[in-house]
């Protein structure tokens, strides 16, 4: 691949990076506020916000690519069915190695992975859902010199005025179903 492709691809998917990279900040802002130590918390952050944003990049790159259309939740559910748990099981496992004890792995890793597969689909939404509020902003900002973003952002642009006409439509019949019946 073309360094400025990979350059372009990597520009594109900062939005979903960002997204997981929130995670880590909620992570340790919850760990602080359930009375962790605050290197606890911070170690959390890293452990945790770390794999959960290389993760969204990689996201990321698979909506740049094409390969994850716009709007379907069920292939983002998918892949955080299987990188979320992964990530938490890291999480789990090297956050007390790094502050100085043993890795730790839970008790039950494969109930701890299923729980974690569960849990997973909460977070896709809301990853989902973030990473749709910052791409469009953030494709706007750089399309002029990344065609990968000027294809994007006009990918989410028509999905947006597609979205637009349907709810229009919606309200045009229901306007007209209830002019009929009164």
């Amino acid at each position: 691949m073309v360094p400025s492709r990979i350059r372009a691809l990597a520009e594109v998917a900062v939005p979903a990076l960002a997204s997981g990279a929130v995670a880590g900040l909620v992570v340790a802002g919850l760990a602080a506020m359930v009375g962790q130590p605050v290197g606890w918390a911070a170690m959390s952050a890293v452990t945790l916000g770390l794999p959960i944003a290389l993760l969204g990049g990689g996201y990321g790159l698979l909506v740049a690519s094409g390969r994850v259309r716009l709007g379907v939740f069920a292939p983002a559910a998918v892949y955080w069915m299987i990188g979320f748990p992964l990530a938490r099981l890291l999480h789990e496992t090297w956050t007390p190695a790094l502050l100085g004890g043993s890795p730790a792995p839970p008790a039950d890793p494969w109930g701890f992975l299923a729980y974690q597969g569960l849990v997973s689909l909460g977070f896709a939404v809301g990853f989902v859902w973030l990473n749709e509020r910052l791409a469009p902003r953030w494709l706007l900002r750089i399309k002029a010199h990344n065609p990968i973003a000027h294809q994007l952002f006009h990918t989410y642009a028509r999905e947006a005025e597609q979205m637009q006409e349907a709810k229009q439509r919606r309200r045009t019949g229901a306007a007209s179903r209830a002019g009929k019946g009164g």
